[in-house]
């Protein structure tokens, strides 16, 4: 296979027009045409659907492009680390669920890194959906996948699907953080009832594969819960948990240091058990690097001190 070919069916992807792509590639559109021909023949599929709204891929097509964009960025990287003396460049990244335990231990690995050489450091808050994506695209070596209890047959699937190995990171019960001058923050036992006049903060980006969202967010929110707001960025979150009086937050277990630095405190909730798992995941076609290991040795000293057994 000529791997040239790849770059040519990538561009044309890209642009879904063979003549658009062949002026982006400096070449002559028969010419381009051809090299698909040759590589689709090879291959014995059809890469391409040739329309009058123009190139769309078919599905084998989109199965080999998520492979030669990997295969390119392969490529990319080798030619770099030998280019111009870069090869003791350092390069790390990671698609992570916005968690205190994790951003600690990134921080602390982070500082273990020699700046003596050069850095390309990636780190990404996001959903478990778009965690999959980035790590089966290449877009972050590695990934850290959050999900509730009850979807792990789906998430599961959906990794064997990509071709992503996991390994289990932690496996936990939210608790409940309310500001240190929340009325509730002084009560041994919050039950559901307490909750119900206060708004619930809510990382509103949750997905499931196969579950459709409206079912995801009614069965995470509950029915009986009409109060809440949706928030996206994990600094902001904790941020108004400490100035808010009339607000709350399900989270993973927080150290009593964090809590402290943050204004806030930690309670637990009668005949709540929100259950959640988190996954260390990569590719399996990918090795991980001494740096990889490091980092996660490092995510699995803290994740400790965060969520003793207990939970």
């Amino acid at each position: 296979m000529n791997v040239l070919y790849l770059k040519y069916a990538v561009e044309i992807a890209k642009t879904g027009s063979i003549n658009k792509a062949a002026e982006n590639l400096y070449m002559a559109q028969p010419n381009l045409s051809r090299a698909i021909k040759e590589l689709e023949n090879s291959l014995g599929i059809a890469i391409f659907e040739r329309t009058s709204r123009g190139m769309i891929l078919t599905q084998e097509g989109e199965m080999l492009l998520a492979h030669a964009e990997r295969v390119l960025q392969s490529l990319d990287e080798m030619e770099s680390m030998f280019r111009d003396g870069q090869m003791s460049k350092v390069t790390f990244s990671l698609s992570v669920p916005r968690s205190a335990y994790v951003y600690e231990a990134f921080s602390s690995f982070v500082d273990t890194l020699d700046t003596e050489r050069k850095l390309e450091i990636t780190y990404k808050e996001t959903n478990a959906l778009d965690t999959i994506g980035n790590v089966y695209r290449g877009e972050c070596r590695l990934g850290i996948l959050r999900y509730p209890e009850q979807y792990s047959k789906q998430f599961q699937k959906a990794l064997e699907e990509k071709n992503l190995r996991y390994e289990l990171i932690a496996d936990f019960s939210k608790v409940l953080i309310v500001s240190k001058s929340h009325p509730l923050a002084e009560k041994k036992d919050v039950t559901e009832e307490d909750l119900l006049p206060y708004i619930e903060l809510y990382y509103a980006d949750l997905f499931v594969p196969n579950v459709p969202l409206s079912d995801v967010k009614r069965e995470e929110l509950g029915e009986e819960v009409g109060k809440k707001m949706l928030i996206y960025d994990r600094a902001s979150c904790f941020s108004f948990l400490k100035e808010n009086e009339k607000v709350y937050f399900w989270s993973e277990p927080l150290t009593a240091s964090y809590l402290e630095k943050n204004g806030l405190v930690m309670l637990s909730c009668k005949g709540k058990r929100r259950r959640y798992t988190d996954l260390f995941v990569y590719r399996k076609d990918y090795t991980l690097s001494k740096n990889d290991k490091e980092f996660l040795t490092k995510l699995c000293d803290v994740k400790r001190s965060y969520i003793p057994s207990e939970y």
